[in-house]
Order: C-alpha cells, then sequence, then structure tokens
C-alpha cells in the first residue's frame, strides 16, 4: 500500500519515535491571556509535566533509547530544569514555537521573529541548537517552511500529507518532513479539560493504546514511518506511561528502529544523497493567494 517505502538502517521493518511535546501551561497562557494565571486547576494538571518528564526520561534509559522532546521555547526559560534532565538523558531538544503560537495568526516578521528566538532559547538552555521543529497544533503556515529552511533546521515534523517522510521545497531551500497523523495523537485519546475547551470520554489506557498499536503494527507491516505525538501531562500518568515499554519492547521485537527525530531525517538525507531513494519533494506554498470561486 506504500508506493515508495525507504530503506531503514539495517534492515529494520520501520522507523519509530514516541515524541513529547512538553507544553506546560503555555497553553493556558495563550488560550487565556487575560485570566490563565488565576485558573490553577489547569495549571497544577498542565504543570505536571514537571513530574512527569523525570519519569520518561528514565524509562528511555532502562530502555536504553533517545527520543525527541519538542519544547516551546518560553517552557524552556520558565522550567530550564526540566529541559537539562531531557538534555542531560541525551535526548534531543526540539523547537515548538514560543508560547505555542498558531503560525497562520502571525505575520511574517513575527512568525520570523519566534522561529529565530525558539532556536535561540534552547540552545542557550539545552546546550545545542534545534534541528528540528513542530508546529503547535500543527499549524503550519505559508511561510513556515521557508522561514524554517532559511534558519537552518533539518526538518519538519508537523504535517500529515505522507506515511513515509518527504521533502518540502522552497525559496529559501529544503528541508525533510517526517509526517504525523491525529491517530497517534495522545489529545483524543486521554485529554479532557474545560479551561481549553477540549472533552474527551475517559477511557482506560488499553482503549487508547489499541489505537497507536494498531497504527504501529501497520507501519511495522507496511515499511512506514511512525510516530506518537505525546505530551507529559496526558501520557506521562502512571496508568499510561506503564503501557509503553511493553508496546516499545514488541515493536522491538518485530523489527522497529526507534530513533530521536534527527537521526530519522539525517537517515533520509543520506538516502537521497547516495541516490539510495528518492523522497517525493512537495513544493511549498500550496497557493499563493486566497483560492475563489472562479465562476462567480
Amino acid at each position: 500500500m506504500l508506493a515508495n517505502p525507504p530503506p531503514w538502517p539495517n534492515g529494520a521493518a520501520c522507523a519509530a519515535a514516541v515524541t513529547f511535546d512538553v507544553d506546560s501551561d503555555s497553553i493556558l497562557h495563550l488560550e487565556h491571556p487575560e485570566d490563565g494565571h488565576r485558573r490553577l486547576g489547569a495549571q497544577s494538571w498542565l504543570r505536571y509535566d514537571q513530574i512527569a518528564v523525570p519519569r520518561i526520561v528514565d524509562l528511555y534509559a532502562r530502555l536504553g533509547l533517545r527520543q525527541t522532546f519538542f519544547v516551546p521555547s518560553w517552557c524552556a526559560e520558565r522550567y530550564p530544569g526540566m529541559v537539562e534532565t531531557i538534555a542531560e538523558g541525551g535526548h534531543e531538544v526540539a523547537a515548538h514555537g514560543y508560547l505555542h503560537e498558531l503560525a497562520h495568526t502571525l505575520e511574517p516578521e513575527r512568525e520570523r521573529e519566534l522561529i529565530r528566538r525558539s532556536a535561540d532559547i534552547l540552545e542557550r538552555v539545552a546546550g545545542r541548537r534545534p534541528r528540528g521543529w513542530r508546529g503547535p497544533l500543527y499549524s503550519f503556515s505559508d511561510r513556515t517552511a521557508d522561514l524554517l529552511a532559511a534558519e537552518g533546521f533539518a526538518y519538519s515534523s508537523s504535517l500529515m500529507g505522507d506515511d513515509v517522510p518527504y521533502v518540502l521545497s522552497t525559496a529559501a531551500g529544503e528541508i525533510v518532513e517526517l509526517p504525523v497523523d491525529w491517530a497517534n495523537d495522545d489529545w483524543p485519546q486521554f485529554a479532557n479539560t474545560v479551561d481549553l475547551d477540549w472533552r474527551t470520554p475517559t477511557r482506560a489506557p488499553e482503549r487508547g493504546y489499541e489505537v497507536f498499536e494498531a497504527e504501529l503494527d501497520t507501519a511495522i507491516a507496511l515499511g512506514g514511518l511512525w510516530i506518537a505525538v505525546w505530551h507529559p501531562f496526558v501520557s506521562g500518568r502512571p496508568s499510561r506511561l506503564g503501557r509503553l515499554e511493553a508496546l516499545i519492547e514488541r515493536a522491538c521485537e518485530r523489527g522497529a528502529w526507534f530513533a530521536p527525530l534527527e537521526e530519522i531525517a539525517a537517515h533520509v538525507a543520506e538516502l537521497r544523497r547516495t541516490g539510495a531513494w528518492t523522497p517525493r519533494v512537495e513544493r511549498l506554498p500550496y497557493y499563493d493567494a486566497p483560492v475563489r470561486d472562479p465562476h462567480r
């Protein structure tokens, strides 16, 4: 069913990653700029990242894995110790906006400024300039890829246009896109918050994991790419995180290759450089003006 799956290292069946978006309470202050500071119930739920992140890092250490954490740079400023824990564990710290802003709502210079600010802050806190970007809430404007390429980012993991990596081509250069999908996001499965206007029926961890495992099983069978997009304050809870170890172990037994996204993107770039595989290339933006009805 996949027309052009890439060859993965050492004959791996697929590439996989469990990425965490460490949003903490940035999303509350973005959504409620006037009174977010007064909503302590929501803050306590979101600030659970400070409990969950060390737990996740410890689990990955036990499994011998390095993975990718996407961090809004406001969170890196506010909670530097949490980001240092991630970096000291050998994990990739990638960019995720400043205060979780949505790219399509920003003016061009403001979007450019926030991308650069995000990279500068993460470099200072994590000790290394980020190579990857995930648009907050998967937001991606008609300028985002161009701005990322101009700033030297190697990859994005924000779009949903394929089942395998592809290349975004812009006037400023090219970056690798490692596509995601809502099916692998923990928000529809487990999130429940009145303050952020999202209500999901409470379900057992097994029910959510059934969705994730179905997607992972398919990626393994077809040679595709599986990227989980989870949040520490959601999936870092003991009952949910407790299922992750078994999921990873089963997938590894079946030949999945778990790696940080920067390594997956580098592998794709090397395949392309050597001619071992040719990814699909998409020229962005798709449109340069609003779409109008030509018959009106």
